[in-house]
């Protein structure tokens, strides 16, 4: 008896020690510096708004937040990379509405499915795209964007961050609905466009509006129109797309949102949840994001019916483009 006494002393204190253990483990997240991938090089507007995040987030979690750059496929090779990472929340995705959504629709052989293959931590903010011109083209105005490419047919190119980003989902959408004939020069990111477009390489661009300005404030490149349903407060001269009669309708956002690889443990998503949120109430942070043109969000929306939606939304656009990988 004595002897059976014993043994269940000694699995009571193991059972004990474990579950000191586990609580430990729990309360110690995160353990070391924590990565966010982000599928374009520096420069672009993903990269500056990923930033900005980032600093936050290591404020709120008291660690150092380390970003990483892996260009490619339209944001597709950073996401791959983190649905590849260790579930253990020091290895995250941020991202827009291209990779975690756009690609798929292009690219049927893509390895992941970001509505099954991550967990989202939360949505950052919406931004509207910048249509701009170089000053070569001689365009200035939305009016005689559509005259001067719809009279010179294939004449004209406009420049993206690749096939399946936003920015050429806004273009294809543009050729379609005005009926206009002019070439896509896919990048690897967006860092480049704007030297290339005010170098007269390529004629016209959508660009983030963050990413435009100071190219647009230099009076290198001429802003066109913006993708929104409205004008911006970033460029309030500057008319949204559907004032044009031929792109009546015309409303088209991206959005930002970090995400954790699947089966990350509940708790750690929950702490990173808070963090964010915590992140988007902080005013440097709201500032630094509106000042890149970002309608910010609160952190808490219902990302997954936001994906699924949008899904619909690229979707009729491939069709009605016609889009092709």
């Amino acid at each position: 008896m004595k002897t059976l006494l014993r043994a269940r002393g000694v699995l009571a204190l193991a059972a004990a020690l474990f579950a000191a253990g586990l609580a430990q483990a729990q309360v110690a997240y995160p353990s070391r510096p924590v990565s966010i991938v982000i599928g374009y090089p520096a420069g672009g507007s993903v990269d500056a708004v990923g930033r900005a995040v980032a600093d936050g987030l290591a404020r709120q979690l008291a660690t150092p937040v380390v970003v990483e750059n892996l260009g490619g496929a339209a944001g597709a090779i950073g996401v791959q990379r983190v649905v590849n990472a260790a579930p253990d929340g020091h290895t995250l995705v941020f991202g827009s509405s291209s990779e975690f959504v756009a690609t798929q629709l292009l690219n049927p052989a893509q390895k992941y499915d970001a509505s099954k293959d991550l967990v989202p931590v939360g949505y950052v903010g919406a931004i509207p795209l910048v249509l701009v011109a170089s000053t070569q083209s001689g365009v200035k105005t939305l009016e005689q964007f559509v005259s001067a490419v719809k009279a010179n047919p294939g004449k004209y190119s406009y420049g993206t961050s690749g096939i399946g980003s936003m920015l050429h989902f806004s273009g294809e959408l543009v050729k379609k609905q005005a009926g206009l004939s002019i070439t896509h020069i896919p990048y690897r990111g967006a860092s480049n466009i704007g030297s290339d477009l005010a170098g007269g390489s390529i004629e016209f661009a959508f660009l983030g509006p963050g990413a435009a300005k100071p190219f647009i404030d230099s009076g290198r490149i001429v802003p066109v129109a913006v993708t929104s349903a409205q004008r911006i407060a970033l460029l309030p001269a500057v008319p949204a797309l559907g004032e044009h009669p031929a792109l009546k309708g015309y409303d088209l956002v991206a959005w930002y949102a970090l995400m954790a690889p699947r089966k990350t443990p509940p708790d750690i998503v929950a702490k990173l949840q808070a963090a964010l949120k915590d992140t988007l109430r902080e005013p440097a942070v709201r500032q630094r994001l509106e000042l890149i043109g970002v309608v910010v969000g609160r952190g808490d929306e219902n990302l997954a019916q936001i994906m699924t939606k949008d899904a619909g939304q690229y979707r009729r656009i491939v069709e009605f483009a016609g889009m092709r990988q």
